[in-house]
């Protein structure tokens, strides 16, 4: 590494004041000017502070709008009451806001979780969720703890991709049944084998045909919004969309299905001891612990990404990943408590909060106060509106999750890690999201070992001729062993030797001749595994047989 020294830049005699006596006209003017700039400081200090409240405010109210339709479409598409989705966003506001880690990313609901909750609540029910959400969050608690935040950056971006990947597609198949207000069977298989059932049943039902009316309508709002920039600064896409379709409902009088109302206090309903031996039955041990690590590293990888992410938008505080992780699990624990949904950090609150020019964390905790108040004084107007501008609303964010336009180029330069990423979302799709994230995970470190582990052979002397008898005698003694034969072929291994290039290396060193000597030098490998020593071990003592010319000029090195 090349080392630049930078020579300190010394003022120059001109540029340093002289020293002023205390009796001297220009000490007492630069006093008064002194006093008169210490005098202005709280002034300017006080407007520098209004000036970013101001700005916090201002994305706290972007940020809620944002929040309010996700909060609630989340909830329904996992199959819980609409009023834990603004619960966990509270939390994610004025808990999780103010701890630190991340300075401006958002917390809350997030579709990435919706179909692991949605079989989660079908399986265990909604009491147990809460215990489930707890659980993980005490185990995210313990892995910021142990400072474990930052190694989830070292967790493959095409098995992310391949993650969001399988979650959009299984959160869309379950969505385009509810844009047509009808009850989806349940898993991603499932969903896709009754697509073409739901398209004929659809197409004689006016009341299904006026929900996907109201589902494809609010889409198109979501898509073209965002291209009037002026107004989509002022409000954001998914707000416009919902109220939209919440005002031509309610005045065409559309016979399509509403939220269902419950009420703040009443849908909080914390774990007991029952919601715990559920879990710790013998049937139900399994899955239970399978679900719990799914949540606990889904949403801290999540979290974490996103993390990462929304720095990339912004020039203040970078994030401390195991801080943000304990944020994260502190969260996930108080939303536990409550027996809310999990929580992740989320990137179109993160991104909105950002671009809406938020300057400290005051802004998302704001935030969370907007959706309190909103839950408690105004849950009333959730129930008029239509279910079919919630899926819409979901449906087009889980199209944001595929990697659509980053597919191409991965394929043509990286085409392992597409393999990864699709594997990754078929996985997910046709099982579930911790066996399919497991396979990605297992299939990008079968292709790293694979491409870390070249191994090669520089063989010399495979083509030298025999030796003549008026050539050197000496030489050919000690080379050959008797004058006139061919002198010994120097084999010497190079690289990484695993047991994945085993078949490879032990072919080239079965096609040498058995009749010539061989020199194998181990001296060039890097790293030689046990079962490359056993096998390497195995042909020298063939080849050291009756007939054998091999010996070792190297010794190897300890696997």
């Amino acid at each position: 590494m090349r080392r630049f020294r930078v020579p300190r830049r010394r003022p120059s005699r001109s540029s340093i004041p002289a020293r002023l006596s205390p009796s001297s006209p220009s000490s007492s003017s630069s006093a008064s000017s002194a006093s008169s700039s210490a005098s202005s400081r709280p002034g300017s200090a006080s407007r520098g502070a209004l000036t970013v409240w101001r700005a916090d405010f201002t994305a706290s109210l972007v940020v809620f709008l944002v929040a309010v339709p996700l909060c609630v479409g989340v909830a329904v598409a996992s199959g819980v009451p609409a009023e834990l989705g603004l619960v966990t966003g509270v939390v994610g506001g004025l808990l999780t806001g103010l701890l630190p880690g991340s300075s401006l990313q958002v917390s809350g609901p997030a579709a990435g979780l919706t179909v692991l909750v949605y079989e989660a609540v079908e399986e265990y029910g909604l009491g147990t969720l809460g215990a489930l959400v707890l659980i993980a969050g005490v185990l995210q608690l313990a892995m910021g703890a142990m400072r474990l935040g930052r190694w989830f950056r070292a967790i493959s971006v095409a098995v992310v991709q391949g993650m969001l990947a399988g979650i959009g597609l299984v959160l869309i198949a379950g969505q385009l049944y509810a844009l047509v207000d009808a009850k989806a069977p349940g898993s991603g298989p499932a969903n896709l084998a009754g697509l073409p059932d739901l398209a004929a049943d659809t197409a004689g039902a006016g009341p299904a045909l006026a929900a996907l009316a109201v589902g494809a309508g609010t889409i198109a709002v979501l898509v073209l919004w965002p291209r009037w920039r002026r107004a989509a600064r002022v409000l954001p896409a998914p707000l416009v969309a919902v109220a939209l379709a919440t005002a031509v409902v309610s005045v065409l009088d559309m016979p399509v299905a509403r939220v269902e109302v419950q009420g703040l206090l009443e849908v909080v309903q914390p774990p007991g001891g029952a919601d715990f031996a559920q879990l710790t039955e013998a049937a139900a041990v399994a899955g239970a612990l399978g679900t719990v690590l799914a949540f606990t590293l889904i949403a801290s990888a999540e979290s974490l990404f996103s993390a990462a992410a929304v720095d990339r938008l912004h020039d203040g505080p970078r994030t401390d990943y195991d801080k943000e992780l304990m944020a994260q699990g502190a969260g996930n624990t108080v939303c536990g408590l409550l027996g809310a949904l999990p929580m992740t950090a989320v990137i179109v609150r993160s991104a909105a909060n950002v671009h809406a020019g938020a300057r400290t964390k005051a802004s998302r905790v704001l935030h969370g106060v907007w959706l309190l108040v909103f839950a408690a004084a105004f849950p009333a107007a959730l129930g008029v509106v239509p279910i079919a501008a919630l899926a819409g609303v979901l449906v087009h964010a889980g199209c944001k999750l595929l990697p659509v336009k980053e597919w191409r180029p991965l394929w043509r330069e990286h085409r392992g890690e597409a393999v990864v990423l699709a594997t990754t979302a078929v996985a997910i799709v046709a099982t579930n999201m911790f066996e399919g994230v497991l396979l990605g995970l297992l299939m990008a470190i079968a292709k790293s070992a694979w491409e870390t582990s070249h191994v090669h052979l520089e063989i010399v002397g495979l083509d030298e001729p025999e030796a003549g008898p008026a050539a050197s005698g000496e030489a050919a003694d000690s080379e050959a062993g008797c004058p006139g034969a061919r002198p010994p072929i120097r084999v010497r291994a190079v690289g990484h030797a695993t047991f994945l290039r085993l078949p490879k290396l032990l072919d080239q060193l079965e096609a040498l001749p058995r009749d010539r000597e061989i020199e194998l030098d181990l001296s060039g490998l890097r790293h030689l595994d046990h079962a490359c020593a056993a096998a390497l071990g195995s042909w020298e003592e063939q080849r050291r047989g009756p007939d054998g010319t091999a010996r070792q000029k190297a010794p190897s090195i300890t696997p």
